[in-house]
């Protein structure tokens, strides 16, 4: 007998990359408070965010939401979408990112929570600005290598199978 997930707890895929960059860059701003306040709350916050994204994608995280609802269609008014495997794999880093910086300003280290976090910005602003995602960047690398299962994503290689983007 096979345990699945119940459907709350799936990634989306394909995902819209409009609502992942909108995604990022309110990281960025939550990161940039995380970093002038140095307080484990805030780096609790952006942690449980990437928690809640690697779990479910959009679907219970407010800047998901927020991203998916609002900003993707309002403003960008555009949709590209894009394999979710990637996508999850990045938020994924994210998570050990942001989960890094709030174990060290627990343990005192609040410096270094701040370079951790500074790191993250950087990676969240490429995928904001210009669609570079470095952990769909690594997800190819390690799919390329044979780390990661070519089944776990075979829309990651084989344009054929990608959903054509919503006008």
């Amino acid at each position: 007998m096979s345990r699945s997930l119940p459907s709350a707890l799936t990634f989306p895929n394909p995902v819209n990359d409009y609502a992942a960059r909108s995604t990022a860059g309110l990281v960025i701003l939550l990161a940039v408070v995380a970093i002038l306040v140095n307080s484990p709350v805030v780096y609790a916050l952006l942690a449980l965010g990437f928690l809640l994204r690697v779990m479910a994608g959009p679907r219970f995280s407010p800047f998901g939401q927020l991203s998916v609802r609002v900003i993707a269609p309002k403003i960008w008014r555009k949709s590209k979408l894009v394999p979710g495997p990637p996508k999850r794999f990045a938020q994924t880093i994210g998570l050990v990112f942001s989960g890094t910086a709030l174990l060290l300003s627990l343990l005192g280290v609040g410096s270094a929570a701040q370079i951790v976090v500074g790191l993250l910005i950087v990676a969240a602003g490429l995928e904001f600005v210009f669609g570079l995602c470095l952990g769909c960047v690594a997800f190819g690398f390690l799919q390329r290598r044979g780390i990661i299962p070519e089944t776990v994503c075979e829309a990651c290689n084989n344009l054929s199978l990608r959903t054509p983007a919503a006008t």
